[in-house]
């Protein structure tokens, strides 16, 4: 049976998995929003589909799951700065802090604090 962390990593590595790929129009018009180069965003998405890969590879490998948790909790946190820093209203934070927040729980329950 599928434990909750398991089903957290696959949420979180799904969400961005599916952003990064299928909706990068929006990941283009949200970087521009933010004032953020090409460079950058070409390297927070090849970072983040490396972390949502390992947090999935950290379902059979659990000592591979902290340091992606924590690294894609960043991620979130630092979307949750742009997000307000444009003062983009609720809807469009909500993604990026639920995200943060699962991820919180993954490196939670790595550290075995749960």
């Amino acid at each position: 049976m599928l434990s909750f962390v398991a089903l957290a990593r696959i949420i979180v590595a799904v969400s961005v998995w599916f952003v990064w790929t299928f909706r990068f129009g929006n990941v283009v018009k949200e970087f521009q929003q933010f004032g953020l180069s090409d460079l950058t965003r070409s390297l927070v998405g090849a970072a983040k589909i490396i972390l949502a890969t390992l947090l999935v590879v950290g379902i059979w490998y659990p000592a591979l799951a902290l340091i992606p948790a924590l690294l894609m909790g960043f991620f979130m946190l630092a979307a949750q700065y742009f997000h307000f820093k444009a003062n983009n209203p609720w809807p469009k934070r909500l993604p990026s802090l639920v995200l943060l927040l699962l991820c919180a729980y993954v490196a939670t329950a790595s550290l075995n604090l749960l």
